[in-house]
């Protein structure tokens, strides 16, 4: 690979701006230029993600995008010339959580990348150094960006519920069988689970998560009962029928994101029963290097995931088809040669 003096690299770039009202437009922009504790990306690979749903429709700040996948581009830096995926929340690396591990839960610092500052739909980023995670060459570079939500985020819900459980042979049952969704069944059989339902409205996903090893639980049946639930859509009928569904010592792990509240009804069968309701978010830092062993276990499934891969200027249409439930990970391709 050359090396691109910084004075050498664009004083622009190319962006996509979320208006609001499911519009966006591709616009032009300075490049972000150097900063203390951070770090300049030329943005290869950035997955469309659901919860920039909601940016899609109200509109965002900053330059949405946060599974993203690029190439540090500051001459001098230790990595420079590193492919890196970025890990999304800031953290201050110091705080008793962080010193625990629990990087994605900093006490000191609450801001993501993507959200609260500008991400990955766009053609060069600014993370903290602290934020990069190193990609091993053997990784397709198409794939990378699953290391984030969909297999950071899934296999950390695996291993948190899997500390809470009172049997070795749980009953499973997920709800939504997106990226999330089918990261969740990937990572159970990976760690060994088998005999794992799975429901999904979408009779697409519900077909590639059967070809997964997956039996279908159609919505809204409550003939079976579970040990373990793991709720991946955010829908609040899902949580509430999780809560009937739910054996007595089970486990529920709301994965799923849903800004609006969600009202617990404490009925005879929420009240009568034992069950452990866990809540898990994105991944601690420590995860990243078993997450990447569970890719190259498992790479043929997870690259079935990936299901498109386009330029900017298709991401408007291709994110209406995402919204649509016609696209499981498509994947923005900002830089083919920068690997």
């Amino acid at each position: 690979m050359n090396t691109i003096m910084i004075n050498d690299l664009p004083s622009t770039m190319r962006f996509a701006e979320f208006k609001g009202d499911n519009v966006i437009e591709i616009g032009t922009r300075e490049r972000p230029t150097k900063a203390s504790g951070e770090v300049i990306l030329r943005v290869t690979r950035t997955a469309l993600c659901g919860s920039d749903l909601k940016l899609w429709h109200k509109g965002a700040q900053h330059v949405a995008g946060h599974e993203i996948c690029g190439v540090v581009r500051q001459p001098g830096h230790p990595l420079e010339g590193q492919h890196c995926a970025v890990y999304i929340p800031e953290h201050c690396g110091t705080c008793e959580t962080c010193a625990a591990g629990n990087t994605q839960m900093c006490t000191e610092v609450s801001s993501l990348v993507g959200w609260n500052r500008d991400g990955g739909y766009a053609e060069w980023v600014r993370v903290p150094e602290n934020c990069l995670l190193p990609v091993p060459d053997d990784i397709p570079v198409d794939l990378a960006p699953l290391l984030l939500d969909t297999i950071g985020t899934s296999a950390h819900a695996v291993r948190e519920a899997k500390r809470h459980l009172a049997t070795d042979t749980p009953k499973i049952l997920i709800t939504g069988a997106g990226p999330v969704g089918l990261g969740v069944l990937l990572a159970l059989k990976a760690m060994g689970f088998s005999g794992v339902h799975v429901s999904d409205p979408n009779a697409a996903r519900l077909d590639l998560a059967q070809e997964f090893g997956a039996t279908p639980h159609f919505v809204g049946s409550r003939e079976k009962r579970f040990d373990l639930i793991v709720e991946c859509s955010g829908a609040h009928p899902a949580r509430d029928i999780a809560i009937d569904l739910i054996l007595p010592k089970g486990v529920i792990v709301l994965v799923g994101e849903n800004a609006a509240p969600w009202t617990i009804h404490e009925g005879p069968v929420f009240r009568r029963k034992d069950f452990i309701l866990l809540r898990t978010f994105y991944f601690p830092k420590g995860d990243f290097e078993p997450n990447v062993a569970l890719l190259r276990a498992n790479l043929d499934a997870y690259a079935r995931l990936v299901d498109d891969r386009f330029g900017l200027d298709a991401l408007p249409e291709k994110f209406a088809q995402f919204a649509r439930g016609g696209l499981i990970k498509p994947v923005l391709v900002l830089d083919e040669e920068d690997r």
